[in-house]
């Protein structure tokens, strides 16, 4: 297994990226593209069943796939998994798959990556009920600080979303934020994760490299243990 190094930007949540000098990735794969890690230098990946490809046809076979590939060694968590109130089935349905990837991740003792819009009760409720051991990480926050402390004080990790993080006022929520909670993203768009780690840094009065040993030591707690 290819992990970060001391000196490596991290980009957390990324679609059909490819690793880059000095730039390590965690790849979004999802059940519904029929794809497999690959074994290669400065990537490795996570493998769920993403909210808005589910149906109930295809729930059984989806959640069949995240029990064969979550086991490789290059899946490092499930996921992204969770909830979405504009885009998708029921919530109902996407309740009880997401719960049973919760199972999958407590059974492989391997994280849960999420992507949950307009869902927080939602997530609040599965995460009080299942009380899970494995971490949680929700990818892509975009929400106030007042969401933000409730999801920490849940012993969640945060990554924030790519077009938010980079706003000025970002920064204000950043500064009340526990740092040893927090990862940055580029969700597969066209910005450079050196840019967003730049303002973050400059956010929190710290340099790039402070910035990215903080972040590394996140990745080691929350996703190799």
């Amino acid at each position: 297994m290819y992990l970060p190094q001391n000196g490596d930007y991290i980009d957390i949540h990324i679609h059909g990226g490819a690793p880059a000098s000095g730039i390590f990735i965690l790849e979004s794969l999802m059940a519904h593209e029929g794809k497999l890690p690959d074994d290669k230098p400065g990537v490795l990946y996570t493998y769920g069943i993403h909210p808005w490809f589910l149906n109930e046809d295809n729930q059984k076979e989806f959640l069949i796939s995240v029990e064969n590939v979550a086991t490789l060694p290059g899946i490092i968590a499930i996921g992204e998994a969770g909830f979405d109130k504009l885009k998708g089935p029921s919530i109902e349905l996407q309740r009880t798959v997401f719960e049973e990837q919760v199972l999958i991740s407590e059974k492989i003792k391997k994280p849960v990556v999420i992507h949950c819009v307009r869902a927080w009760d939602e997530l609040l409720s599965v995460r009080k009920k299942m009380k899970p051991k494995m971490p949680w990480l929700v990818h892509g926050f975009r929400g106030n600080v007042e969401l933000a402390l409730q999801l920490l004080s849940k012993g969640m990790y945060l990554s924030f979303w790519f077009d938010f993080v980079l706003r000025p006022q970002s920064g204000n929520l950043l500064k009340q934020l526990p740092s040893d909670r927090i990862f940055l993203e580029t969700d597969g768009a066209e910005v450079d994760i050196r840019t967003i780690y730049s303002k973050v840094a400059n956010d929190l009065d710290l340099t790039v490299d402070s910035l990215k040993l903080l972040i590394l030591k996140n990745f080691n707690k929350c996703l190799i243990g």
